[in-house]
């Protein structure tokens, strides 16, 4: 099925459930594996749509389904997966327009897979059953395949999210491929509520013009979004105007308040930290990066998640069956080793062992990120 038949259904399994969905819209349908098996029998015999179905999408999207044509005209059914990965994340390219002073990556190279190895990369996500995927970046929409990777990526029945700072979003290139091809949703950065702290803080002089036309244009558009409010030490008495700003815009929106250390464990995006805003994480109790999900890099370098970059499998050379080895990568990464080990309040640590690596080869005060750091009436075991 081709971009342009613009599938409206899309079936998929879901670890053991199997699900319906619409791309564009965040809600689903979970169905019996009876009813699945049915609507596979149904594509393949070229036979119309099963009235449940028709019924079910009236009333979960508003949707009026053709009853007289082929099922499999409006409705797109994803093969079994061995191995089964439901989400992954993908940094299209490390390279980016701006230059924040809190961001993770590093340094941002303008370098990546060509569109043959991205368009590789894409089938094998598709092969292992990825339904949700994240576009990242750097900033995605500066990748020249930015728009081609993506309509392939729908094209291969995936729910899109792109991760974005929304200096883009107005171009008509970027705009006409998220109307035309619906995401499933466009989270964007928010680095501030005015000029100076926005423009101080991705150190690029007429950023946050940039940002409000990108945002006009995407609100005008109708495109799905949620806003990030990063809120940094040049920013945090800013807080309450951003939220100001999402609210007047009717988005859903939430505050991202704790600086982390580079990918590489350098410590110089801490700085940014607003003291005040350090927030005490939740009790990490376990995730299933590796297992039910992973992150690709720019090179389809894969790893359990975008902190665990290593070790890792690539699976350009690799490919599906390297992913089986993520499972047990993910469970050794996991376990309490290093400046961690032994450690007497594990049990109520809200970090986990690859981003405390992080923290510990950045060298970062022990307040910033571990219970230990904090003072005792801060600390609950």
């Amino acid at each position: 099925m081709s971009a342009t038949a613009k599938h409206q259904l899309i079936g998929s399994r879901f670890l053991d459930d199997y699900l319906i969905v619409h791309p564009g819209s965040t809600a689903g349908i979970k169905v019996p594996q009876e009813q699945y098996a049915e609507l596979e029998r149904t594509t393949r015999a070229g036979e119309t749509t099963p009235y449940w179905l028709i019924k079910a999408a009236r009333r979960r999207w508003a949707l009026d389904l053709p009853v007289s044509v082929p099922a499999s005209n409006f409705l797109l059914l994803r093969e079994k997966a061995d191995p089964q990965y439901s989400r992954a994340s993908w940094e299209i390219n490390l390279g980016c327009n701006y230059d924040c002073e809190h961001c993770y990556l590093g340094e941002k190279k303008f370098e990546g897979l060509s569109m043959e190895g991205k368009a590789k990369l894409l089938r094998t996500m598709q092969e292992v059953g990825v339904l949700w995927l994240q576009i990242t970046g750097g900033e995605p929409t500066v990748d020249r395949d930015f728009a081609d990777s993506y309509t392939l990526a729908y094209e291969l029945g995936m729910l899109i999210t792109v991760s974005t700072n929304g200096s883009r979003l107005w171009q008509p290139k970027v705009l006409d491929v998220l109307t035309t091809l619906p995401a499933y949703r466009v989270v964007v950065s928010v680095y501030g509520a005015s000029a100076a702290s926005y423009d101080g803080l991705t150190r690029r002089k007429g950023s946050f013009a940039t940002f409000q036309k990108g945002m006009a244009a995407a609100l005008e558009a109708g495109i799905p979004m949620r806003l990030n409010l990063v809120v940094t030490e040049r920013s945090a008495h800013e807080e309450a105007a951003m939220v100001a700003m999402a609210e007047d815009w009717g988005l859903e929106h939430n505050s991202y308040v704790n600086m982390a250390p580079t990918i590489y464990g350098g410590g110089e995006t801490l700085p940014a930290q607003s003291a005040k805003h350090l927030r005490q994480r939740k009790v990490f109790s376990g995730c299933n990066a590796g297992h039910t999900f992973f992150h690709s890099d720019p090179y389809g370098v894969a790893s359990i998640c975008k902190v665990g970059r290593d070790p890792n499998v690539d699976l350009m050379a690799e490919g599906v069956e390297g992913l089986r080895k993520l499972g047990a990568i993910a469970d050794s990464l996991m376990l309490r080793t290093g400046g961690c080990s032994g450690c007497t309040l594990s049990g109520s640590c809200g970090v986990c062992r690859p981003m405390a690596k992080l923290y510990q080869e950045a060298k970062a005060p022990l307040g910033s990120y571990c219970q230990h750091g904090r003072p005792r009436e801060e600390v609950t075991a």
